[in-house]
């Protein structure tokens, strides 16, 4: 520990009885400095002290903290199964441990099965937390309506009716169907090859309805440990009952809901818990007020026959490559924006690119622009189209092609 500074020494008088009166004044204006002087130096000690007392008095009540908190004894969480007369039925979250244990009558008053509580080494329910959420579930929440709208999507007049139909309906006209006396579809699965604007017909919607619009993965969904994937399928059910209106797209649900094998492994029957645990929020799904769900895959011959029964997707709706008629609008949707020589046949050309998705067609427009940059031109011609065209054949060809997104 540091020393404590000495205290400057008191400043003596001396008056010497033959002084005269000058001197004597000299001497009491010289005392007076001296007694300033050392004012000053006391103060300065003061503020000092009163410092390292602040500091001192945190270091203190960060001690009583501390302490404080290594008497406390630690709390599990545990989730409340089943209320009883005597008592509350709590199993341990780790070791899946029942205990019937007590809890206090104002705790009890609010306490319901399914709660998330924390109990002490003695299993005695200190506090109700709140429901937990899957951080991960709450990534995938889009914040306000996804800017796509049914114009920016070409090609797809048969498919867009239908999904309307299926989602946007009974979103906006419920009343409608219950006056009616029918059920909305439960599902929609929009299947296809890859760049065929599935996932912008699931947008398309979400805008259309001002719902909530929550996107996955299904590869997000095949978790490392066992009960994380259907996990993480209950809490984006639960996230979308509280931000509904809502719509659920899932891409790729071939990722978790094959068809089903004899594989033993823990990877393969970890997969088909996840699946599991999608079926059962999918027959629960009617009861979920406003929320719909749309899946996408482009294997639509691996996916299981559970999943495909009427009462989960009711909706089957296959989004193929465009028509001449599609390609055409949809270059006329990218190219929109673009400036474009006076000799250019949109329709024309269309008639060159069958096979080709609109993801690719996307690209193709783009890369005619890239074109005519490299020329030094400010319009795109008709040879740009052609000459993109050539690049984009060249580079699937060498297997560098642009990616198709579904």
């Amino acid at each position: 520990m540091s020393r404590s500074p000495s205290l400057p020494e008191r400043p003596r008088l001396d008056l010497d009885p033959d002084m005269t009166p000058d001197e004597r004044l000299a001497a009491l204006r010289e005392h007076f400095v001296d007694i300033v002087r050392v004012n000053e130096q006391l103060t300065e000690q003061l503020e000092s002290a009163r410092g390292r007392q602040q500091d001192l008095t945190s270091q203190v009540d960060q001690l009583e903290r501390e302490n404080e908190t290594l008497k406390t004894s630690s709390l599990y969480i545990a989730t409340a199964e089943e209320m009883l007369d005597d008592g509350v039925v709590v199993k341990q979250h780790g070791n899946n441990q029942e205990v019937l244990t007590e809890v206090s009558p104002s705790i009890r008053e609010e306490m319901e099965a399914g709660d998330r509580v924390a109990i002490n080494d003695s299993f005695s329910v200190k506090q109700i937390l709140d429901p937990e959420t899957d951080s991960r579930a709450q990534a995938m929440e889009v914040d306000g309506s996804p800017d796509v709208s049914y114009d920016d999507i070409g090609g797809l007049e048969e498919q867009i009716r239908e999904v309307r139909e299926a989602v946007e309906e009974p979103l906006i006209n419920a009343e409608q169907f219950r006056e009616i006396g029918i059920e909305p579809p439960s599902g929609v699965l929009l299947h296809g090859p890859p760049g065929t604007g599935k996932t912008m017909l699931a947008k398309a919607v979400a805008n259309e309805t001002d719902a909530t619009f929550i996107k996955m993965a299904g590869s997000e969904l095949v978790r490392k440990f066992i009960g994380e994937g259907a996990r993480l399928v209950r809490d984006l059910f639960e996230l979308a009952s509280e931000r509904q209106p809502a719509i659920i797209f899932i891409d790729e649900i071939d990722a978790i809901a094959a068809k089903r094998t004899e594989s033993k492994t823990s990877g393969d029957a970890e997969v088909q818990r996840t699946m599991m645990q999608l079926l059962s929020e999918m027959d629960g799904f009617d009861d979920r007020g406003e929320i719909r769900i749309i899946a996408a895959t482009n294997r639509f011959d691996m996916l299981d026959r559970a999943i495909l029964r009427p009462g989960r997707f009711d909706r089957l709706i296959e989004v193929p490559n465009p028509n001449h008629e599609g390609r055409e609008r949809i270059l006329e949707i990218h190219t929109q924006e673009m400036s474009l020589a006076d000799s250019v046949d949109l329709g024309a050309f269309a008639k060159e690119t069958d096979g080709l998705s609109g993801a690719e067609l996307a690209s193709l427009a783009t890369e005619a622009g890239m074109f005519a940059i490299r020329d030094g031109r400010t319009t795109v011609e008709q040879r740009d189209f052609h000459e993109a065209l050539e690049k984009i054949s060249q580079d699937e060809e060498t297997g560098s092609g642009p990616v198709a997104f579904a």
